[in-house]
């Protein structure tokens, strides 16, 4: 059994007091919040690899190879740039969260 200790508002405890009390399942709950952030985290993977491809066609490079020679101080610092490594850490982390809660 799992007790969570949830830093929120009194406002939010009280609300999601009120939803556990109404769910009936506390497995099927606890299994849709995941499914919901998986889901969220799916559609901005999506998302970011659309923008990204419109940098990785303008620049001719993939966006994991940008962002080596990036890191590594072989480019400028224009706004693309800028932009293109942001959406690509973003990118890389909504990944790991994904595959952490997929495990």
């Amino acid at each position: 059994m799992l007790h969570l200790n949830l830093n929120v508002r009194p406002k939010t405890a009280k609300r999601l007091k009120r939803v556990l009390e109404y769910s009936r399942n506390e497995e099927a709950f606890a299994q849709n919040v995941i499914a919901y952030q998986v889901a969220e985290l799916k559609r901005a993977i999506l998302n970011l690899r659309v923008e990204l491809k419109t940098f990785e066609e303008k620049y001719r490079l993939t966006s994991a190879d940008f962002y080596k020679k990036f890191g590594a101080g072989k480019l400028d610092d224009r706004e693309d740039y800028l932009t293109w490594a942001g959406l690509w850490e973003m990118l890389t982390k909504n990944e790991k969260e994904l595959r952490g809660l997929e495990g």
